[in-house]
């Protein structure tokens, strides 16, 4: 039986996207398939363009054409970030499909370094990333961006212009005063700042905004749970075992406002000597990873304690943008990608569960 568009669309029926466990042709991902003789083409759209398993999805699309009696298989990849539910019609950031926060359980943990990286990474894997620093306390996106100093402006005197810099959108308190300001302010002053901060700021049109939150479990999450419908948060950590301990207890904050951990991120992993290359476990290894498997949640990767990251910070220039194709930069792009599937699993896989038939009622 020859090959026509019909069999080639029930081949593709049999393809799964690997994170959202269904199928290609279900997930409205297949688009401009065309069937000329034994030769398919085709495009599959991704929901991020940051997505962990475009090589296996490729490979099990080519598998399910020939099986069905292709001789040629053309793949084409496009992506198109699916929105949370809720956050595209918020008043607060009506053109931000997607919100992540960057939280951890304690300070001195890298979280700011992560989510700058983090939003650099999803960036240049190219979608449209902005950043807002919602440590208001203690705002340090100026300094690792190198905008310190700069002032947003204003189109129309009531809304903020973002800075850019490496490709991102991007706000923070920190611009918005003086660099040796301390801001003495009770938590109801905080969070209306944050708030103001989303709301008042002119993002255009994202796929994602990062807002890197202030450590701990204070007024800041428990107001944006309250006001926007976040996508995820991720965790950051070091492996030692204080700062695991209060990550998890963020995490069993956040579930508690129902905000979706994405997963645990364990930064400064090891270091490596840069003169004989020995790894040292300055704070400990694999404490985080071992953590996100107690609490049943993703552990989205390792980030390595480097004298480049550090540097990067330091000179405005982030290593994702500064060193795109070092091993550094690979361990943020790879912890990027885990996080946009976990977010498209939130966004796009998660059906609500049906009650079993038949099944008896816990006493």
């Amino acid at each position: 039986m020859a090959l026509d568009q019909k069999s080639a669309l029930d081949a593709l029926r049999k393809v799964n996207d690997p994170e959202l466990k269904r199928d290609l042709v279900a997930l409205n991902m297949v688009k401009d398939l065309q069937v000329d003789g034994g030769t398919v083409s085709l495009e599959v759209e991704l929901t991020t363009p940051a997505c962990p398993l475009k090589g296996q999805i490729g490979k099990d699309v080519e598998e399910a054409l020939r099986a069905a009696g292709a001789t040629k298989v053309e793949v084409r990849f496009g992506s198109k970030v699916r929105a949370a539910p809720g956050v595209a019609q918020a008043a607060l950031t009506p053109g931000v499909k997607n919100i992540i926060l960057v939280g951890a359980g304690k300070g001195g943990v890298g979280k700011s370094t992560v989510a700058l990286n983090l939003a650099v990474a999803l960036q240049r894997m190219g979608a449209q990333v902005g950043l807002l620093d919602a440590d208001i306390y203690g705002p340090s996106v100026p300094l690792l961006t190198g905008t310190l100093g700069q002032r947003p402006g204003s189109r129309d005197g009531q809304k903020l212009e973002p800075l850019t810099a490496h490709g991102l959108k991007l706000i923070s308190i920190g611009s918005l005063i003086e660099a040796d300001q301390a801001l003495i302010w009770r938590g109801p002053m905080v969070t209306s700042a944050v708030l103001q901060l989303l709301k008042d700021v002119n993002w255009g049109e994202l796929d994602y905004l990062v807002l890197d939150l202030p450590p701990g479990t204070g007024d800041v999450p428990l107001t944006l749970a309250q006001n926007v419908r976040a996508a995820g948060v991720v965790l950051v950590s070091t492996p030692q075992d204080v700062a695991l301990a209060d990550v998890i207890r963020a995490k069993l904050m956040f579930d508690k406002v129902s905000i979706p951990v994405l997963g645990l991120v364990e930064n400064m992993s090891s270091f490596i000597c840069p003169h004989c290359r020995q790894e040292t476990n300055i704070f400990d290894h694999g404490g985080a990873r071992k953590a996100a498997e107690k609490m049943g949640i993703r552990f989205l990767g390792e980030i390595p304690l480097d004298l480049k990251v550090r540097e990067g910070g330091d000179k405005g220039v982030p290593v994702v943008a500064g060193d795109p194709e070092g091993p550094q930069a690979r361990a943020f792009i790879t912890v990027a990608q885990n996080t946009a599937g976990a977010v498209s699993v939130e966004v796009v896989g998660k059906a609500p569960r049906l009650p079993v038939i038949g099944a008896q009622p816990r006493a």
